[in-house]
């Protein structure tokens, strides 16, 4: 039986609420209005949903890549936080704006100058591909201010400056559906110009974000407030042993990311109809993540620094309890997403088979949601903020490629099956990663102290 008695643990429960309700209440905030955009859009047709939910797989691919940056650079400035050491949390900024603005530049010029080759890898639906590309062509400008942001609102988590990544992110998020909806519909005295102007409103609303960060950094002279020679003046071997790290967190996003996409590709090659659902399903799938983004950010926040102080054992068991709760909480959610199936369903205008997806879809996702908040846990609260990147990296490359996507080939491609159960045998790979990861957790091998050297 799991103990459940650190509920009685008040210092414990505080320091995770703490950290936990004001990102859990950045990513509602973020899926609500990510959500109200899919309904505007949604208004427009199954072609605009189907259009704006693959040009989003490219920023999916790139959010994740900057994910796991700087997630893998947040290993070292929690640690170093959890010592009291500030210069060196500067200079390991300063390798991440240097390493995401590479990748902000690459991704930048795929979207801008080759859009219809990037969607043309989902789909061959000439109307959607049409659609995508204005979109794309757009968004891809706001990039690179993305991608410096990601860098400081992953830091300032890690030294508890999390109610200013907060204010900018929802800030720029407001700003950024209302502008959208001002555009896309005409409201107001803009012009009315649809998926475009729900592109416009978005490039600026990330680009806010990156302006209000920078006010709050430096207004507020917190820690992070350096000059640019503080933050690159880091030596070689810091840089490598940094990097050894990092790069492993790096490309188990970018395969993690890959094999989404080819998800995405296969449902999207099933039917416009069957990747429209799948949109549907995505918008309702990170409103009930909100939870457990602040239950795993701030499991990895809490254990880094405790690593970063000495104190192991605290560590491990910290990823214990957080696991516990992210399992009970998914029970809640699961709960809560099946009430809602019809009235989400009456929210879009979508063909009766797509209707049928959407609902089936939520079904499964109900259903596997608490192994997947148990992987999420143990992975990014534990694994990764631990620093056992290279472990994390094998097993989420074997649980993708050898049971995920030959899954989804075959429940698509070969028994011909409706999205619905191809999603759900996609959820194996789920069930291989909880056993692989709880195990690991258990045998504590995952703690590493990386600046105690």
């Amino acid at each position: 039986m799991m103990s459940l008695s650190f509920f009685k643990d008040r210092a414990f429960l505080r320091e995770m609420l703490v950290i936990a309700l004001p990102i859990s209440f950045q990513q509602l905030i973020n899926a609500s209005l990510n959500m109200i955009d899919v309904i505007m859009v949604g208004q427009l047709g199954e072609a605009s949903i189907a259009a704006l939910g693959l040009s989003n797989q490219v920023f999916f691919v790139f959010i994740l890549l900057l994910f796991g940056l700087t997630s893998g650079m947040a290993i070292f400035t929690a640690q170093f936080w959890g010592k009291k050491e500030i210069t060196p949390i500067r200079h390991v900024l300063g390798m991440s704006i240097l390493i995401t603005s590479a990748i902000g530049l690459l991704f930048t010029l795929a979207a801008v100058f080759a859009p219809r080759t990037v969607l043309g890898f989902y789909t061959n639906d000439i109307q959607v591909i049409d659609i995508g590309e204005t979109y794309l062509r757009i968004v891809g400008l706001s990039y690179i201010p993305v991608a410096i942001a990601t860098s400081y609102i992953a830091v300032m988590r890690t030294v508890h400056l999390i109610k200013l990544t907060v204010i900018a992110t929802v800030v720029a998020l407001l700003f950024k559906t209302l502008l959208g909806y001002m555009l896309i519909f005409g409201v107001g005295g803009f012009p009315e110009l649809g998926v475009q102007g729900a592109a416009i409103g978005t490039a600026s609303g990330w680009t806010l974000e990156l302006i209000l960060i920078f006010i709050f950094v430096y207004a507020g002279k917190t820690p992070l407030a350096a000059n640019v020679l503080t933050f690159f003046t880091f030596d070689r071997v810091f840089f490598v042993r940094v990097l050894k790290t990092t790069l492993p967190a790096l490309m188990n996003e970018l395969f993690w990311s890959l094999g989404i996409t080819t998800y995405n590709a296969i449902y999207a090659h099933i039917g416009t109809d069957s990747i429209a659902a799948i949109n549907v399903n995505a918008t309702i799938e990170e409103l009930g993540f909100v939870v457990f983004m602040g239950l795993g950010n701030a499991c990895a926040v809490m254990v880094g620094n405790r690593i970063g102080a000495g104190r192991k054992e605290e560590a491990y068991e910290t990823v214990r309890r957080v696991a516990i709760l992210a399992v009970l909480f998914a029970w809640l959610v699961g709960g809560v997403v099946l009430l809602l199936r019809s009235t989400v369903v009456s929210m879009y205008d979508l063909s009766p088979n797509g209707e049928h997806s959407v609902r089936m879809l939520m079904l499964v996702m109900a259903a596997v949601l608490w192994i997947r908040m148990f992987n999420f846990t143990t992975f990014v609260g534990g694994l990764r903020s631990g620093g056992d990147t290279r472990f994390a990296l094998i097993m989420e490359m074997c649980s993708i490629w050898l049971i995920g996507v030959p899954a989804a080939y075959i429940g698509a491609f070969v028994l011909h099956l409706p999205v619905y159960y191809v999603y759900l045998m996609v959820a194996l790979e789920e069930i291989f990663k909880a056993i692989v990861s709880g195990w690991r957790i258990h045998s504590r091998k995952w703690i590493h102290d990386l600046v105690n050297i």
